[in-house]
């Protein structure tokens, strides 16, 4: 396609840009359960500028535009909820996700000590479960979101993306 999307730490310039994707983004998520007050759809601004400034943040660039984001930050017993993980409609299919959560997940083990990566996904969310399948996620549970989806739980120990790479 011979275009290069670059993958960098989100600033806070960009939060605009990751809340007006991620909207985007989640439609046809919202479409597959019926449900459009999923959280990534009910977000507000200033709730994405406050994750940007004190969570683990990356974003997908091709030239200015922000076309893929994803989320990270570590709980007390050492794992890390990874989140949100979006890239835009018209490039996905080209490995963007994979590695925006690649880089995620070393940001997390290196500069947080994140033990394992945890991350929840619809239970309809075939590309999703496919994509964290293909980087060595594994189901180990269900939860209940708080907008009522079914959400499969994964995870997977830290160090184990050094084989990805």
């Amino acid at each position: 396609m011979g275009m290069s999307v670059t993958i960098s730490a989100a600033t806070e310039q960009d939060a605009e840009q990751i809340f007006r994707l991620q909207y985007l983004c989640f439609q046809s998520e919202a479409a597959l359960y019926g449900n459009y007050r999923i959280d990534p759809l009910v977000q507000t601004l200033d709730s994405v500028r406050e994750e940007v400034a004190a969570d683990c943040v990356f974003v997908a660039r091709l030239g200015e535009e922000v076309v893929g984001s994803v989320r990270g930050s570590v709980t007390e017993d050492g794992s890390a909820a990874i989140g949100k993980l979006c890239v835009h409609p018209r490039l996905q299919g080209h490995g963007i996700g994979a590695r925006l959560l690649r880089a995620a997940e070393s940001a997390l083990a290196e500069e947080r000590g994140a033990k394992r990566f945890r991350l929840h996904t619809g239970h309809r969310s075939e590309s999703g479960l496919r994509l964290y399948r293909r980087v060595g996620y594994e189901a180990v549970g269900t939860s209940e979101g708080a907008d009522g989806v079914p959400m499969i739980v994964l995870e997977k120990p830290a160090g184990a993306y050094a084989q990805m790479a």
